[in-house]
């Protein structure tokens, strides 16, 4: 009887496991499947995140980033700019779920609308004054928005298109945190107007209801190669 109530209890807590269990988010864009290991040797090195270090090897300078204190270079066509420490350039973020951007703000200068599609953002105001808000998805379209000071908190909830504009007469500094680390960025204008190869001009003068020759000019603007 012990023994067929263990069995039962074995049997429910595997069933469990594979019930609650699932795929990890994926940590880049995308990440094709093979369908043979022999089918193409170098795809083989890709995975969803990065290889991982032998421990023995690990040194503390994996753990360590410097220069997060230098300000970035504003002086661009929308005057800011932002240094990101992710798994790329700090790796013992890898498979923590984490990383965090310093964003320099110019005068009036903007961190454009973008997504980060792997990564709900949580931004600290550190100098400045800073408009920022984000769009819902498309059954409502709702724009939040508010106005942050010194000290204040906002968050950018993932996916959500989002943006930042320094409201005032002097340089702005933010800091944001970022449950991925690798949350990507897609910003919008760059990537709808400035795709490599460009976007047929027919679909985005239907998308936008623009003259065609405008888009044709945003996309010689966005880098766009008609």
């Amino acid at each position: 009887m012990m023994k067929a109530y263990i069995v039962t209890v074995a049997l429910f807590a595997l069933a469990f496991s594979f019930a609650s269990a699932s795929d990890p988010d994926p940590l880049q864009d995308f990440c094709v499947a093979l369908k043979d290991y022999s089918e193409d040797s170098k795809s083989a090195i890709f995975v969803n995140g990065k290889f991982c270090k032998d421990p023995k090897l690990v040194k503390p300078e994996d753990f360590f980033f410097e220069g997060l204190n230098i300000p970035g270079n504003t002086d661009n066509k929308v005057g800011s700019n932002v240094t990101a420490v992710n798994v790329d350039t700090l790796p013992g973020l890898n498979t923590l779920g984490i990383s965090i951007v310093r964003i320099d703000f110019a005068p009036y200068g903007e961190n454009p609308p973008h997504t980060h599609p792997r990564g709900t953002e949580i931004l600290v105001v550190l100098e400045g004054t800073l408009y920022v808000g984000f769009v819902t998805s498309n059954s409502e379209n709702r724009l939040f928005t508010k106005t942050l000071n010194k000290g204040d908190v906002f968050v950018f909830p993932i996916g959500l298109i989002h943006f930042q504009l320094n409201v005032g007469k002097t340089n702005a500094l933010a800091i944001s945190g970022l449950s991925s680390q690798n949350p990507g960025v897609i910003t919008i204008a760059d990537a709808v107007f400035g795709s490599t190869p460009p976007i047929n001009p027919d679909v985005l003068t239907k998308a936008f209801q623009l003259d065609k020759k405008v888009v044709e000019e945003l996309q010689k603007k966005f880098g766009g190669d008609n």
